[in-house]
């Protein structure tokens, strides 16, 4: 599957409280937050799903991947989503995996697969 999503009994704002700390855990440091329900708002279009998007990095992470391939940027940073579906807050992302999968690198897989396995571990402490 192309990406790795858990429910949780949180609201919104405290998955990402928990999401926050445990990233720290992992050295990874949320660069920004979007809020896509506000921003449409603000475009007068009307979205009344709550659905927040993070960009997370662990910079010692990104500068090793993008000394081995610099085609690495164009999956940089890591993304994780928080939204509401059906009344139930879930937490999910994009597997590095699928997604370095496209540059048909050996050592990149590796290092992808290493960064998914913390950052779903970071998931999974954050519910």
């Amino acid at each position: 599957m192309f990406d790795y999503t858990v429910n949780t009994n949180r609201n919104i704002e405290e998955a990402i409280e928990s999401l926050e700390v445990t990233l720290k855990e992992e050295q990874f440091g949320v660069l920004w937050k979007f809020d896509i329900k506000e921003k449409l708002h603000e475009k007068g279009l009307e979205f009344n799903k709550e659905f927040r998007v993070l960009e997370v990095c662990n910079p010692i992470e990104a500068q090793r991947v993008l000394n081995e391939n610099e085609l690495a940027g164009y999956f940089l940073p890591c993304k994780i989503v928080v939204y509401t579906s059906e009344g139930q807050t879930k937490i999910g992302m994009p597997k590095p995996t699928s997604l370095i999968s496209m540059l048909n690198d050996e050592k990149m897989k590796e290092f992808a697969k290493d960064i998914e396995d913390r950052l779903i571990n970071c998931i999974n402490k954050s519910v």
